[in-house]
């Protein structure tokens, strides 16, 4: 099945020109810079040759190895819970943390989640490790620095790391990397600052891209926030939206082996970042000798996998040996991770595997805040995927792009397409009394919440949740960096709170089809689509 209608040439052509006309002063400005002005009949061909390129298939690597060979589970996995039996196969997947459900505290509000912040900052002694997309640069965030400063000054053993993406980082004279020079440069034995850098831009396409449009080959989007021995996974950024009016999901989980994980799995990552000195000059990690846009790309690649790999790999063997002896456990805990960039698939494997194991029966609630579902993943809903199936996304008004200048005001539009598209084939294939999709709208405020609530046949309240940085689309596959937690649980407690968390979402939504079917989608957003829709 084909998402968005077949592209003529000549669409195909007019679009890419309405793109060069975007980008053309900032690619003659950069030209200019180099002596080496060129033609438009060749940037022409080069922002046909970007913008045109189909994502290989997703490559079967090593990095679930060991975790694949594993032998099959002679018991559930889950202690004193046979309901669970039907998700046993998690155990051979992803690292497992037993928990109990009270060491996890659900979050709703943008405003709960900066205040969450700001406390658990306050009170830090150890470490802080923040991850995520980028920091804003308005009041909210100046005040969020300013305690970073007060806890590093207050405490000399305090140790922050921070991760954001070089190109999202870095974009126009007032950024993330300009409001955190200042704790660089004071606290240069405490604060480490690294900007990951994707692979894919090098060359001419890093020389002529001009700012925003380089983002679309692929950021850091990993949403990690962690403070001493606990640790908030999100899909929300640090910035003033995200504090205030847009909606997202955040969970606390204070527990050591877990925030030690991703403590780690953070530092791997800054290995094969840049990293950011006093002078404010970015440089390869002390660990690390390749810079990710020099050399060779498929170096870089396979030494940054390895990193990864064999940390998860050396932790799904050290967990899986403690698993048992947690007996009080009510809750487990699976953390995935996805980097397409450097040939790690793994979030997407068990998404799609939990997708298909869908028993008869059973419900599962899915929310993204852009609808651009993989085709693996559209196809396994329709084919594979036996449970009752909600789909929520944001409307039109509650997209963060609406009203957007440039091509990007295109994109809540671009959505609808997909989602229409989805729509009809399955109707066509007799699926759609199965499936049913809602859109999000509170106004004033945009949506960005995602993740699933996956229920099992006769249960009232959720058994599993995913929650992270994933939307399910091309991005999140094959472009971007992140993770997500798988959580199953038996504690009522916890479950009661999930399901309060989707109440929250679904009460604010209406049923979409008709609306999906009938909205308006400009003539050049259907033309671009099907070039663009990796890249969204």
């Amino acid at each position: 099945m084909e998402v968005g209608p077949k592209v003529e040439s000549k669409n195909s052509e007019q679009c890419l020109r309405g793109i060069y006309s975007y980008c053309a002063p900032n690619i003659n400005k950069q030209s200019a810079k180099t002596s080496r002005e060129k033609p438009r009949a060749g940037i022409m061909l080069y922002l046909r040759r970007l913008f045109s390129q189909e994502l290989s298939p997703a490559a079967q690597t090593d990095f679930l190895g060991c975790l694949q060979q594993a032998p099959h589970l002679l018991t559930n996995g889950f202690a004193g819970s046979q309901a669970l039996e039907s998700l046993s196969w998690l155990h051979n997947l992803a690292p497992c943390f037993p928990l109990r459900g009270d060491q996890i505290h659900v979050i709703h509000e943008p405003q709960h989640f900066y205040d969450t912040l700001v406390q658990r900052i306050a009170m830090a002694k150890k470490r802080i490790v923040l991850a995520s997309l980028y920091l804003g640069t308005g009041q909210l965030e100046s005040t969020f620095v300013q305690t970073l400063r007060h806890s590093l000054q207050s405490e000399s053993s305090l140790r922050l790391n921070v991760l954001l993406d070089f190109t999202r980082g870095t974009r126009g004279d007032l950024n993330s990397k300009s409001m955190l020079m200042p704790l660089v440069r004071e606290f240069k034995e405490q604060v480490q600052l690294s900007l990951y850098h994707t692979p894919d831009l090098r060359g001419m396409t890093k020389r002529l891209a001009p700012p925003r449009w380089n983002e679309l080959l692929g950021l850091q989007h990993m949403k990690v926030y962690l403070f001493d021995d606990a640790v908030i996974i999100s899909g929300a950024n640090l910035s003033n939206d995200y504090f205030t009016n847009r909606q997202d999901r955040y969970i606390l989980i204070e527990d050591k082996p877990l925030a030690d994980f991703y403590a780690q799995l953070i530092g791997r990552v800054q290995e094969f970042s840049l990293a950011v000195s006093p002078d404010a000059t970015e440089g390869l990690h002390p660990n690390w000798r390749i810079l990710p846009y020099e050399g060779t790309k498929q170096e870089f690649i396979q030494l940054a996998r390895k990193r990864i790999s064999d940390f998860v790999q050396e932790t799904y063997k050290r967990q899986s040996q403690v698993r048992d002896l947690q007996t009080r456990a009510d809750t487990w805990l699976f953390p995935l991770l996805e980097m397409g960039q450097i040939g790690i698939h793994h979030d997407s494997l068990v998404t799609k595997r939990l997708l298909s194991s869908c028993i008869a029966g059973s419900r599962l609630k899915l929310a993204t805040g852009y609808f651009n579902l993989t085709q693996e993943y559209m196809d396994t809903i329709t084919h594979e995927c036996l449970a009752q199936c909600s789909i929520l996304m944001a409307h039109p008004n509650a997209n963060g792009f609406q009203g957007a200048k440039g091509p990007a005001g295109g994109i809540p539009a671009a959505y609808t397409l997909i989602a229409k598209s989805f729509y009809e084939s399955l109707v066509r294939r007799k699926q759609n009394h199965r499936v049913n999709f809602f859109e999000y709208e509170k106004p004033g405020w945009t949506y960005h919440a995602k993740g699933l609530w996956y229920y099992l046949p006769e249960a009232r309240l959720p058994n599993l949740t995913l929650i992270g940085s994933s939307n399910f689309g091309e991005r999140s596959v094959n472009r971007d960096l992140e993770t997500q937690v798988c959580l199953v649980t038996t504690n009522t407690d916890l479950s009661q709170r999930l399901q309060a968390e989707a109440d929250r979402l679904y009460d604010l939504s209406q049923t979409a089809e008709r609306e999906i079917v009938r909205r308006a989608v400009p003539r050049w957003v259907q033309a671009v689509v099907r070039i663009f829709r990796n890249f969204f």
